[in-house]
């Protein structure tokens, strides 16, 4: 069974910055495209950042590219989500998951997903 676990969420003023942490079985960060996804209170679940084990990186145009970095730690089996100059908007629920396929935007592509970690960012 694909476990994932997240960390590094918390509260930050407008303006700063976080680091998300995905840690997985070394299983699953061999074999597994590792993807972020945000969720806003009442919205959809929504695509951050993908990569997988060769280093493929996807992003969400909009949001995230140009703010955001995504990185594998392979001694760790982990995956960084770099957050930096962080909005209001960017508070959610981010959560890991992990899939088979390339580095695919929808959350229904992923097939085991974290507990989420809560980023707030005050204004």
């Amino acid at each position: 069974q694909v476990q994932l676990k997240e960390s590094g969420g918390g509260l930050v003023q407008t303006g700063g910055s976080l680091r998300l942490s995905c840690a997985a079985s070394e299983r699953t960060f061999r074999t597994r495209v590792i993807g972020w996804f945000r969720q806003g209170s009442g919205k959809e679940r929504k695509f951050v950042a993908a990569i997988s084990w060769s280093g493929a990186i996807a992003y969400d145009e909009e949001y995230a590219k140009g703010r955001f970095t995504i990185s594998r730690d392979h001694a760790k089996s982990t995956v960084h989500l770099q957050m930096n100059s962080l909005k209001p908007e960017d508070t959610a629920v981010y959560y890991c998951a992990a899939t088979k396929f390339g580095t695919p935007s929808s959350p229904s592509l992923y097939d085991s997903w974290g507990q989420g970690t809560q980023v707030t960012v005050s204004s």
